[in-house]
């Protein structure tokens, strides 16, 4: 550098204004965040009624009603300062926070991107105070007539930020987001009073009462008679809440929730002890329902790891995990929650008079004298088997080696059985007859040997195919229902049929809202089965909510993998020679036949030579 050369000084102080806006970002990402942080201080100030107003899904309005504590003239004015808190006044209360919002600068940041409105008056004082922020700058502040706790209203989110409120998502995905905030916070405390008010509407309105009450008003009526409690104490935490039933669990993860201190959080490790000590009683795919609470020493949490601290961590991960899990398995076994007979038990076995059926005196008389109960129970006897009678089915063992599976069109009345026969030696004379193996697979002969198809896997991707043509290019046909259904869905899932209202539409759904959170169900897809509308929407709705969560596609292809996931043929069902032919016809006209939307093969082919070395032929 030549000598005497002066170079200007580069590092300068942001002002305030854009400081306070990049600092808002941390903490607003959207109109759910400014939820969270409102609901959460209305709870720290002592709320009992707490009432949530929300307009343009948050972009236009988010207003907190609380009939809390309130706040002096000074202290409204403060709240909105950076750093600017109640909680904490030495460092040592940093690592023992019992209290929800205690981000100094969650107010601040809020009006740093918002237009805010504050009123607020404490129960002893006649008038409130009453001030209004634009941007970060004290707009007006005075006295007001207002009622005991405090208001906040935050108009027109980002509008001072365009690029950032052009990141929003659809109303419809901003408003699932804030209806997720509501719960955690309504969950967390079952003993104050919540309202959602959207729109004009009320979606929620939750009354006082018992954690299973708020469970069950949130979640859905059905589960009232589906919750076991888990409750454990040692003096080192506590374990308390609910669970599902195994029968209540879903491909989804949205009625999952762990509180750490009345706080929620995300643990995926705590999650897992969860399904651990569910892992014999549900699919490995499947996720039960728990509402669980830990209370521990806030020292042994950290619970800074994260700006929105739903992830935190603990100082001995260990220990939290084997008592989570002993908890949900002791709660299980406790009320004898695991299965009485095998999963995978025929449903026929199951009705059985001799399972459900008393074992009455009569009866035990009447098995004594059987010759069979004789073999076993009588000394030495039972290698002796009775051959005699006209009902003995050991004279025609060799049935048993004989084909078991018939194409399901083939099957008829004894009294057809002749015409079957001739029809079955037709149908074995035809080498290119396709064949169903264990109902799960479909073998057909090809030139070079044959192939074997994932009967599941190939009609998902033959429906995937058939329902991205439905949105691209021709509707599916509506097959309009005589006696139209209503069906009503929880809030959340409510604003997911609504965002996909129009897809629906191309996809063969008439649905019509109908009040809140309910649907009148005109019509669905012609390949439906009719009666089975209902089952059909729920099943592809839970189905969007697990590839939302575990695939993070966008909307229209979610829909389209989950009509064809939901819809697909499912392992297990008998097929008809037309059937199985119909599905290899269609396969091999689809562009990408070979895998399933997920990446599965649909069939695997086998080469007439490979067969004739496994069979040594060449020998």
């Amino acid at each position: 550098m030549p000598k005497g050369r002066q170079v200007a000084d580069i590092i300068n102080l942001l002002p305030d204004n854009i400081a306070n806006q990049i600092a808002a970002g941390e903490v607003i990402q959207r109109p759910a965040s400014a939820v969270k942080e409102l609901l959460e201080n209305a709870v720290d100030a002592g709320a009992t009624e707490i009432q949530l107003f929300i307009k343009d899904a948050g972009k236009e309005l988010v207003q907190v009603i609380d009939n809390g504590s309130g706040m002096s003239d000074t202290d409204a004015r403060m709240c909105f300062e950076r750093h600017a808190t109640s909680k904490i006044q030495t460092i040592d209360d940093l690592f023992h926070i019992r209290t929800m919002g205690f981000r100094g600068e969650a107010l601040a940041s809020i009006a740093a991107v918002a237009q805010v409105e504050l009123k607020s008056r404490k129960h002893n004082e006649e008038l409130g105070t009453f001030i209004e922020i634009d941007n970060s700058v004290v707009k007006r502040q005075e006295p007001c007539q207002t009622a005991p706790g405090t208001s906040i209203a935050m108009k027109n989110l980002f509008f001072n930020v365009p690029a950032r409120r052009n990141f929003l998502k659809s109303n419809a995905a901003e408003m699932r987001h804030i209806v997720d905030e509501f719960i955690r916070v309504a969950l967390a405390f079952p003993h104050l009073q919540f309202s959602l008010n959207s729109n004009g509407q009320e979606m929620f309105h939750l009354e006082k009462g018992s954690l299973k009450q708020r469970i069950v008003n949130i979640l859905g009526q059905h589960y009232n008679s589906k919750l076991v409690t888990v409750k454990e104490s040692t003096d080192y935490m506590n374990v308390s809440g609910f669970v599902g039933k195994p029968d209540t669990a879903k491909k989804t993860r949205g009625d999952q929730f762990f509180f750490v201190n009345n706080r929620f959080i995300k643990s995926g490790y705590l999650n897992h002890a969860v399904m651990s000590a569910f892992s014999e009683m549900i699919p490995s795919e499947n996720f039960p329902l728990y509402v669980l609470f830990i209370d521990l020493d806030p020292a042994h949490v950290d619970i800074n790891v994260h700006p929105t601290k739903q992830e935190i961590k603990f100082d001995d991960e260990k220990i939290l995990y084997a008592f989570v899990q002993a908890a949900v398995k002791h709660a299980l076994a406790q009320f004898n929650v695991t299965p009485a007979l095998d999963f995978e038990l025929d449903p026929g076995i199951q009705s059985l008079d001799a399972l459900t059926q008393p074992f009455t005196d009569q009866k035990k008389v009447q098995s004594a004298n059987t010759s069979i109960y004789r073999s076993f129970t009588q000394a030495n006897q039972a290698h002796m088997i009775d051959h005699s009678g006209s009902n003995s089915n050991l004279r025609n063992w060799k049935d048993l080696y004989g084909p078991v599976e018939k194409p399901l069109e083939m099957e008829a009345p004894s009294s057809t059985a002749s015409v079957i026969d001739e029809r079955w030696q037709e149908a074995a004379t035809d080498q290119k007859v396709p064949v169903q193996v264990h109902q799960q697979y479909i073998l057909s002969q090809i030139k070079s040997g044959y192939i074997l198809i994932d009967q599941r896997a190939a009609h998902e991707r033959i429906l995937y195919e058939r329902y991205q043509r439905a949105l691209s290019e021709k509707p599916i046909a509506t097959q309009q229902s005589l006696f139209p259904q209503t069906l009503e869905l929880l809030p959340a899932d409510a604003v997911v049929i609504s965002e996909m209202l129009p897809d629906l539409q191309a996809l063969g759904y008439d649905l019509e809202p109908f009040g809140m959170h309910t649907f009148v169900v005109r019509g669905t897809p012609a390949d439906i089965q009719t009666g089975n509308e209902q089952a059909s929407i729920e099943g592809l709705l839970e189905q969007f909510k697990h590839f939302s969560t575990e695939l993070k596609l966008n909307r229209r292809e979610n829909l389209v993998r989950s009509m064809a996931r939901n819809n697909a043929i499912p392992v297990g069902k008998p097929l008809g020679t037309r059937e199985m032919q119909n599905i290899i016809d269609e396969l091999f006209a689809c562009a990408t036949p070979n895998v399933s939307p997920g990446g599965r093969f649909t069939f695997i082919s086998f080469k007439l030579n490979d067969l004739e070395r496994m069979f040594d032929r060449g020998a």
